[in-house]
């Protein structure tokens, strides 16, 4: 029969990280990369695993690929510690691991998403359908230092149960992680040796906001979807300010 491990990156997830855990029992194996929290997370995470590694930071593609090879099941599941596997989305995936089907090297899902305490449904958040199981032998993850790719060879089938991702509890998490995610979003706009774009950080902001909130029904989420699409529209504005900021090095120490 196959078996399953489950990969989580962490960095000061102790409010996180048991609901996370949790919802894993089921798993063969799980395996923690952690990237030196300072608070509770390690000693949450010791009462689920003992394969837990405290690793200098390079990257999330880095610490996922490094989590790889780690993992000794012949499916892995990546999970980030702010989402929950629930019971439904358990039962499917062993059921499709227990058949031993073997046309499929990745599995899917739809993930659902909590922003400022209500579920999104639209804003294109959901059903947000995510690569997130996959055979050990036929995936890897990209090098970015954000928003890393899974790379799968082979088919993928698509299960009907939600992830659930509490993002963001609070506008000033999101904020945080935006400043955060937006400085290594820029660094690997300049590492791809890609050009600044005045026109780009003008216009692709504005369609963001207008593709989320118009187009993909965010308004239907009432004032956290008004919130979502203003500060992804944000997002991507800073991201672009910051990559004219490290390409002209315009602060000098």
């Amino acid at each position: 029969m196959s078996s399953i491990s489950a990969i989580i990156i962490t960095k000061n997830e102790e409010l996180n990280i048991w609901e996370c855990l949790n919802s894993l029992k089921w798993v063969d194996e799980i395996v923690v990369v952690d990237a030196g929290s300072t608070d509770k997370t390690i000693d949450i995470a010791k009462e689920f695993t003992k394969k837990i590694f405290i690793r200098q930071w390079d990257g999330y593609g880095a610490a996922k690929n490094f989590a790889l090879e780690k993992c000794t099941s012949d499916w892995i599941f990546w999970i980030d510690a702010d989402e929950r596997a629930t019971p439904e989305l358990q039962n499917e995936i062993q059921k499709f691991i227990n058949s031993n089907n073997q046309d499929y090297c990745a599995l899917s899902m739809p993930r659902r998403a909590n922003f400022l305490g209500k579920w999104i449904n639209h804003c294109g958040w959901y059903p947000g359908r995510i690569i997130r199981i996959f055979r050990r032998s036929k995936g890897y993850f990209t090098d970015n230092k954000v928003h890393e790719r899974l790379e799968v060879k082979g088919k993928i089938f698509r299960l009907k149960s939600d992830l659930l991702h509490y993002t963001d509890p609070t506008l000033e998490h999101y904020l945080n992680k935006l400043n955060k995610y937006t400085s290594l979003a820029a660094e690997d706009l300049v590492e791809s040796k890609k050009k600044f774009s005045i026109i780009k950080m003008l216009v692709n902001p504005v369609w963001t906001f207008i593709r989320m909130y118009f187009i993909k029904l965010g308004f239907l989420d009432g004032v956290p979807g008004l919130i979502l699409s203003f500060q992804s529209s944000y997002y991507v504005f800073t991201k672009y300010a910051k990559m004219w900021e490290q390409t002209n090095k315009t602060i000098k120490v």
